[in-house]
């Protein structure tokens, strides 16, 4: 069962679902200053499988983190590559993390 799981995260992707303070390293009071958000976004299978890589050798939470964060902030915020370009994303205060596979 995890393997099927596993293959289909990595094939099409997932949905994960987080209430932490997340947004851009920014000045406080610009529209994308981190902030406490409840988040449900679909991250690819590129980004499941840098996901269990990461896992399978031995990388811990902290890795991880910074690899949501990367990737939360290209599909939330950057709008896939579109805009916001060269900022750093703020991504910690994690209350919950949950991930689901359709």
């Amino acid at each position: 069962m995890r393997a099927r799981l596993r293959a289909r995260a990595e094939s099409d992707g997932f949905v994960f679902h987080t209430r932490a303070r997340f947004g851009f390293a920014a000045p406080a009071g610009s529209s994308d200053d981190p902030r406490v958000r409840l988040i449900t976004q679909y991250l690819s299978g590129e980004v499941a499988r840098e996901l269990f890589a990461a896992r399978d050798a031995g990388g811990g939470e902290q890795q991880q983190m910074v690899i949501l964060a990367r990737a939360l902030g290209h599909a939330y915020f950057r709008d896939g590559g579109r805009r916001a370009h060269g900022l750093g994303i703020a991504f910690t205060d994690v209350e919950f993390a949950d991930f689901s596979i359709d």
